[in-house]
């Protein structure tokens, strides 16, 4: 090209052209001060544009030196200078000899979900840095993500990127960014905040897992429209990547995870790519590490948040007590009815179903009340008056029964309770759903959330109804997200069988 080998600014000289974008185009070029070579970012000007439109550009791509060099991180693109080359500002940055994000998921290739969370990691930890000087990004997306050879991932091109308090940059009107990656509240015309970069991390994560955009129509404006009111296209290959994705694309800012906890979640979710960890889960055996390498060891399976007797507010040490040793994050969107419309309660003419293949009938006395579990399934110690637990061989799901005697009105009010003191406590919850519905006549309510363990997502139901001796009974199920198509049919076959003396 004819700009090969030309110094810009008396010291930098143009090698190679390595990319080009809407904003400017990328050289190699060598400081021939330093002997290094740098990356070199030079603005386009379009012609069309007026005088007053010019200087707004020219001022936007100086921000995006000022923005990048106030964050110092391994994840972010080093700036090193800011020149001008015939009256056109340049960034001088630190070369990184990469590809994109963009360019591994071209022709709708895919990554495998622990891998897109560890890219997502690096993303995720350039944003808090980000975050943490008060700079948005405002156009998170694969092309703008940088994959080292050495495993390094790099956020760039902070060129509409802002900063907290300074104006936009923008006529009335105007948006800047890409459509595909571009938050709710953005197309609404709305002031984007941090959140809204998660949301663009949402977006490429879908990306890298699916083949495909969430939202893309056939026009800009349609996908702007399905981006500020239409659900996501279903995740088919996102596994247990799937519920984190599901938050960061809620359209309220406020129902999204933060940057820290979608921080730890990604940390979580990578940790699942150890094949001692994995290849055990698969088999549903226990984790055992080969003899001389360090065995990750994933949380017990999760027990139910045990209800006060007489309807007190629960402690935080009562709440999801199992899940007490993961203080990371809650990944699930607020999405309603995720497994259908209804949990699937029985109707209240409905008596209890024939025992299904593959269970055997329990019969607690404490309780007064029998059920079926799979077989296999073992009584789990620490059962009490109050409640049983069976877990699978794995000991990494669990389904558990109990009884609140006596009993309010309706159990709405207990599962209302722990949910409060549960928010304000644990970081780990989100909340799927919480919806009233009856059981076999009585009132009843049915709760879906999601939390972390040490080393994976799980997944929740609880069913509660009252009865009318006064008491409550409530059937519990968590079990890891990535296999919840596996276990949730177990909570169904012990919510249809279940029998209570007094019920």
């Amino acid at each position: 090209m004819s700009d090969e080998g030309r110094l810009v600014a008396g010291r930098y000289r143009l090698v190679e052209l390595v990319g080009r974008g809407g904003m400017g185009a990328v050289w190699r070029a060598e400081d021939v001060q330093l002997a290094r070579q740098v990356a070199l970012k030079r603005l386009h000007t379009p012609p069309h544009l007026s005088a007053a439109e010019v200087t707004t550009l020219y001022e936007r791509i100086r921000r995006e030196a000022r923005s990048a060099a106030r964050i110092t991180h391994p994840n972010v693109v080093v700036v090193h200078d800011v020149v001008d080359d015939d009256g056109q500002p340049c960034i001088v940055m630190e070369y990184v000899s990469a590809g994109t994000l963009g360019d591994a998921l071209a022709d709708g290739r895919t990554l495998a979900p622990a891998e897109a969370a560890r890219v997502g990691l690096g993303v995720i930890s350039a944003v808090r840095a980000a975050h943490a000087v008060g700079v948005l990004h405002r156009d998170i997306k694969p092309g703008n993500v940088l994959l080292g050879a050495d495993g390094r991932v790099v956020l760039t091109d902070f060129g509409i990127a802002q900063t907290a308090g300074t104006s936009t940059l923008t006529q009335t009107g105007e948006m800047i960014g890409s459509i595909d990656f571009m938050a709710p509240e953005r197309v609404r015309g709305l002031r984007p905040g941090p959140a809204s970069d998660l949301w663009s991390l949402g977006a490429t994560l879908y990306q890298a897992v699916e083949g495909h955009l969430p939202y893309r129509r056939d026009t800009a404006m349609e996908t702007a429209y399905a981006v500020a009111v239409d659900p996501p296209r279903p995740m088919r290959q996102a596994g247990s990547l799937g519920p984190l994705v599901e938050a960061l694309l809620s359209k309220d800012p406020a129902d999204r995870p933060t940057a820290e906890q979608t921080e730890q979640a990604l940390r979580a979710i990578g940790s699942e790519v150890r094949p001692t960890v994995v290849a055990a889960a698969a088999e549903g055996a226990r984790q055992v590490a080969p003899e001389g390498t360090r065995q990750v060891v994933p949380a017990a399976a999760p027990k139910r948040a045990r209800r006060p007797k007489r309807r007190v507010l629960v402690t935080t040490a009562t709440v999801l007590a199992a899940a007490a040793a993961a203080a990371t994050l809650a990944t699930a969107s607020h999405q309603a009815g995720r497994d259908g419309a209804e949990t699937g309660p029985s109707s209240p003419s409905v008596s209890p179903s024939p025992l299904p293949a593959g269970h055997h009938l329990v019969r607690d006395a404490q309780l007064d009340a029998a059920f079926p579990v799979p077989d296999g399934w073992k009584k789990k110690k620490g059962s009490s008056d109050d409640e049983v637990t069976y877990a699978d061989p794995t000991g990494l799901a669990g389904v558990t029964v109990g009884m609140v005697d006596p009993a309010g009105a309706h159990p709405v009010g207990h599962f209302k309770d722990i949910e409060a003191n549960t928010k304000a406590n644990y970081p780990t919850y989100r909340r799927l759903r919480m919806q009233e519905t009856d059981f076999r006549g009585q009132p009843a309510v049915v709760w879906d959330f999601t939390f972390h363990g040490r080393a994976r997502l799980f997944r929740a139901v609880d069913l509660g109804y009252g009865t009318a001796g006064g008491r409550e009974y409530d059937i519990y199920l968590s079990a890891p997200a990535a296999r919840w198509d596996r276990y949730r049919p177990v909570f169904d076959a012990v919510r249809d069988g279940f029998t209570a003396k007094r019920g």
